[in-house]
């Protein structure tokens, strides 16, 4: 054991703490939060195929009861009833088609009750970042086809503001938007597909691939166990070292030894001297 001991040097204690954390982080944050990541875009992806195959319901039998959950969305629903006048919100930094777009969300009073919030596709800015002038949505009594989202949520910090003659937002966040706007909205929203009423430019769906976190995932598992392999290999590579150095230390003691010779007798020196007697 005491050949371990240079592992408590200050620098081999440190090396170790790191490949310690690093190996904890990868098990416990990294590889999970990708993994995660697959298993959600999965089960988005699941939903958003099974809903290319339904016929779409009325939106009031999915508000029904405890209202829509995350199994609702994506699919496809037909709200009956009319946007309400002067009411637009804008959600700003957004991108669509990899270039920059305002999306424009309007209330919209149900026929069979409640107001729900309608996202009616995107607008682009004009001028760098200017906002342009936006199509009202149409009056009266009218059919919408569209899909159930779920509400964003929100980050601290990214507060609404109102500017240009629109109250503006980060995040499509139907609680924060019923706040902004004073109406009473369902806890989900509506996208609408292609050729709607009051549509602006359709958003498209997410592309149906589970995406690179699967590879990322387990990449971080492998790093979690090379780590400390790694760190093994220079305790190792160490050891080595420090027995070739104390062989070869002794080696050279072994060889600068003085040769310790008998003293010789009177008739070895005469013999010497005088040769030996045949």
């Amino acid at each position: 054991m005491r050949r371990l001991t240079f592992l408590l040097r200050p620098g081999w204690l440190v090396l170790a703490l790191v490949v310690v954390g690093f190996a904890y982080a990868c098990f416990t944050v990294l590889a999970p939060w990708q993994l995660g990541k697959n298993t959600s875009t999965e089960d988005r992806n699941g939903r958003i195929a099974a809903s290319m195959a339904q016929d779409p319901v009325p939106v009031s039998d999915l508000l029904a009861g405890d209202g829509a959950t995350i199994d609702d969305e994506w699919r496809r629903v037909l709200a009956q009833g009319s946007y309400l006048p002067d009411s637009d919100v804008l959600v700003r930094l957004r991108s669509a088609e990899s270039k920059p777009a305002y999306e424009v969300l309007t209330p919209f009073a149900l026929d069979s009750g409640g107001t729900i919030l309608v996202n009616r596709g995107y607008v682009r800015p004009v001028r760098g970042t200017e906002i342009p002038e936006i199509p009202v949505a149409p009056s009266g009594n009218v059919t919408l086809d569209a899909r159930i989202r779920m509400s964003e949520g929100t980050v601290e910090g990214k507060d609404p503001f109102f500017d240009a003659g629109y109250q503006q937002v980060y995040f499509i966040d139907t609680p924060q938007v019923a706040e902004v706007t004073g109406l009473d909205l369902e806890s989900v929203y509506l996208q609408l597909d292609a050729d709607q009423p009051g549509g602006l430019g359709v958003i498209s769906l997410p592309q149906l691939d589970s995406g690179p976190y699967l590879s990322y995932g387990l990449q971080w598992l492998a790093f979690g166990i090379m780590a400390p392999l790694g760190l093994g290999y220079f305790v190792w590579s160490e050891l080595r070292e420090r027995r070739k150095a104390k062989a070869a230390e002794r080696g050279g003691d072994a060889a600068e030894a003085p040769v310790e010779v008998a003293p010789r007798t009177a008739s070895e020196k005469l013999a010497d001297r005088y040769g030996r007697p045949r």
